[in-house]
């Protein structure tokens, strides 16, 4: 496996650990909080759970050179940046500057040649 193969499953592993714990949160304040709106609870923590059961099934097929995995782990990647992009316009520049280095640092290492040879892209 190249090594721009390695890190780009090593960032979607490390984001599907981070997204699993951002659940795990998730869940502790659906039960706790006093006011909640069921329903937008729900939705949230689905998705969140969602992204992260994505994340781990894509960097999984990506370690056995799937080649269909490329695609939908660059749109996951992508996305990172409008999320970077709105934490910088927040006000923080601090958590907004890595999540979009991040985003396109994934997306880079997995269009990369050796990446796209490796799983037979052409």
């Amino acid at each position: 496996m190249p090594g721009t193969l390695r890190v780009a499953v090593g960032l979607l592993l490390a984001e599907t650990v981070v997204v699993a714990v951002i659940v795990a949160y998730l869940v502790y304040a659906d039960l706790t909080v006093r006011d909640v709106v069921l329903q937008d609870a729900l939705i949230v923590t689905g998705f969140a759970a969602l992204i992260a059961v994505l994340l781990g099934v894509l960097a999984r097929a990506l370690i056995r050179r799937r080649a269909w995995a490329r695609g939908p782990a660059v749109v996951l990647e992508l996305m990172l940046l409008p999320i970077g992009w709105f934490m910088i316009s927040a006000g923080v520049v601090w958590l907004g500057v890595p999540v979009f280095a991040l985003g396109l640092l994934g997306a880079g290492l997995l269009v990369t040649p050796a990446t796209r040879e490796a799983l037979g892209v052409r």
